[in-house]
């Protein structure tokens, strides 16, 4: 029976919206609290997309090598929208941020092949703490959290109950717990339901889960322009706002 999956393609283009409505809000459209709520869905997205990047590449140096490039190109675009200068060392930008996820996906999948059980939990172990700590110290984009983030769609990953539940039980606990910040009230029933902002990330869940490995459209343009929105977006919001 055909069931209803979402290809990487569209994945990613749905992705680069979310985020694009985030920018939005963050640079020519304040106020519109809409916009940030979904733009809260951007990023669990673009981390899970970079461990199936990482797996299903067909060249691993290419492809971070590839994601490097655009981390340099990225970051004047990103200052400029974020501080409206060309050098701001206090944020860097998100493609950082996968970067340090992809580079520890490989230290846990070195260990793997030693096929010692003790020593991939030990290893994983080591390398959440290793990655939040990193994450905080380069300030890259959703820090530590983001870091680790990664991790927990690497470790993860299988399509099992229990991989899905954990899915759900640690990025509440990373988005709510951790990061939290601004709630608003939703009214069910007649009773105030405070909702945390950044909670919303949990939806992201349910485009993830209809992706099952179908590539979808992969022309090499397109695969660039994907790579291309996102410093050239933020090139011209910073345009547009000032």
């Amino acid at each position: 029976m055909k069931q209803f999956d979402i290809s990487a393609s569209v994945l990613h283009i749905i992705a680069m919206l979310f985020m694009l409505c985030d920018h939005l809000w963050a640079t020519i459209i304040p106020g519109n609290q809409w916009l940030t709520c979904l733009g809260r869905l951007a990023f669990p997205m673009f981390a899970y997309m970079a461990v199936e990047g990482y797996f299903h590449t067909g060249n691993l140096k290419r492809y971070v090598l590839r994601l490097l490039l655009f981390a340099v190109i990225s970051e004047i675009p990103f200052n400029l929208m974020y501080s409206s200068s060309f050098i701001y060392p206090f944020h860097q930008n998100v493609i950082w941020t996968l970067l340090l996820g992809i580079g520890l996906i490989y230290v846990n999948e070195l260990v793997a092949r030693k096929n010692k059980v003790w020593l991939r939990i030990g290893t994983g172990c080591i390398t959440v703490l290793l990655g939040w700590l990193i994450g905080m110290l380069t300030i890259v984009d959703y820090y530590g959290v983001g870091v680790v983030t990664i991790l927990v769609f690497y470790f993860l990953r299988k399509r099992t109950w229990w991989c899905l539940l954990g899915q759900i039980a640690v990025l509440y606990y990373l988005n709510v717990e951790v990061l939290g910040g601004f709630y608003f009230e939703v009214n069910i029933m007649g009773r105030n339901v405070p909702i945390v902002q950044q909670g919303l990330a949990l939806l992201a869940l349910i485009p993830i889960w209809l992706y099952r490995g179908r590539k979808g459209y992969k022309r090499k343009w397109f695969q660039y322009a994907c790579y291309g929105f996102y410093p050239i977006h933020m090139v011209i919001l910073y345009l547009l706002r000032s």
